[in-house]
């Protein structure tokens, strides 16, 4: 039977997560990129071979890049994009020549992920990410004040927004400013007013039917390329699934998935499918859109959340929270052995816990939270084979 290949996501040598961590904690391969080349610039041989290199010196492999980044020129098609695409394109074929397979990226606009709290207390004591939506309205309107925010918002949410931020202590409403202009995974470094400000005006005139449209061209350019090099692109779906700060959100649901891939019909063109991103919504059928979407689906991100009524939502245990994961992985595990081929997969996010609750870490990126969620993964994967092969004896 093929397993999953487990991996874990590496932020280079400034990650307090050492790749020996990720090795102890059971994993073959790592899930990383360049993060210190600025984005839309060349990944040159020369970074890609020492960064594989040192990988590799500690028994594991690297052959999924999570992400190599889209600058915001490409998503507008303003200024150099041009210029930008063609950089993506050699990158793309720097990358292949070194021995690396799967290209992660994401067209969310400026922000790659939204949370308000980032350290949101479980009812066991561990700390996980949270999304809570007025708050996140408060922040937009009264906070950040963002010019027109008024008008993605009923009356109803404005003023429950203006409640919320009422009984906000001083030290909260800092704590959910700084949480929410967050920049990259893995960057301690935050957005100010005046950049977040600044650049959510250069999307004043792209709606979602627009930035599709840049989408499909962006990918039309640079499949070819992938595909000639032996490479397969994986775009991870917007988190969250919904339009935020007046951005528009294009990789949401199964028909957004659809539709990218009818632009550049490939099999180098495909998905990292994050089952914590599509499931925050709940018209998202996982296991169905694994069936379905399988053939497409070069990287998987395996987390589960937890939403109620309100559009609230927070990261559950890898095994609770609203994902089917038995379903979700039962698909996994069948498309992997109609392909013939393994998968790889890593344990998004985890809650901090334990030891590492006194420890500085990036968010969502604990060692010991995505060490308990990859064990649990790994424990269903083999009962789910277990079951399979008891069915054909």
């Amino acid at each position: 039977m093929i397993l999953m290949e487990k991996t874990m996501r590496w932020f280079g040598p400034n990650d307090p997560v050492s790749l020996w961590d990720i090795r102890q904690a059971g994993c073959t391969g790592v899930v990383t990129a360049l993060h210190h080349i600025p984005v839309g610039q060349i990944w040159t041989i020369e970074e890609i071979k020492k960064r594989k290199d040192e990988i590799e010196a500690t028994g594991m492999r690297w052959t999924v890049i999570e992400s190599l980044p889209v600058h915001e020129d490409i998503k507008k098609q303003t200024g150099n994009y041009q210029s930008y695409i063609d950089n993506y394109k050699q990158s793309l074929r720097n990358v292949a020549s070194c021995g690396l397979k799967v290209v992660t990226y994401n067209f969310m606009p400026i922000l790659d992920w939204m949370r308000t709290d980032i350290a949101y207390e479980m009812p066991d004591k561990s700390r996980a990410l949270r999304f809570e939506k007025s708050a996140f309205i408060a922040f937009d309107l009264f906070l950040l004040k963002r010019p027109g925010a008024e008008k993605d918002y009923t009356k109803e949410e404005t003023d429950k927004a203006r409640k919320r931020l009422a009984i906000m202590t001083e030290q909260e409403k800092e704590s959910l400013y700084r949480n929410a202009l967050l920049g990259l995974p893995g960057s301690e470094e935050r957005f100010t007013e005046e950049q977040i400000l600044s650049a959510l005006k250069t999307y004043e005139d792209i709606d979602s039917k627009k930035l599709k449209k840049h989408l499909f061209y962006f990918l039309q350019q640079v499949v070819p390329v992938a595909a000639e090099s032996g490479l397969k692109m994986a775009i991870h779906p917007d988190d969250p699934p919904y339009p935020i700060l007046g951005l528009p959100r294009i990789v949401s649901t199964e028909q957004d998935a659809k539709e990218l891939l009818e632009s550049a019909p490939s099999p180098a063109n495909g998905l990292c499918f994050c089952t914590g991103s599509y499931g925050v919504r709940a018209d998202n059928d996982l296991p169905g859109m694994v069936k379905r979407l399988g053939p497409y689906i070069h990287f998987l991100h395996l987390r589960s959340t937890k939403r109620d009524e309100e559009g609230n939502f927070y990261e559950a245990d890898h095994l609770d929270g609203d994902v089917d994961m038995y379903a979700v992985i039962k698909e996994i595990v069948e498309l992997m052995q109609e392909k013939a081929e393994s998968i790889p997969m890593r344990p998004d996010h985890g809650h901090q816990m334990l030891d590492d609750l006194h420890k500085k870490s990036y968010p969502g990126y604990t060692a010991i939270g995505r060490l308990r969620g990859l064990a649990e993964l790994r424990g269903l994967e083999w009962s789910i084979i277990s079951q399979e092969r008891q069915k054909r004896k």
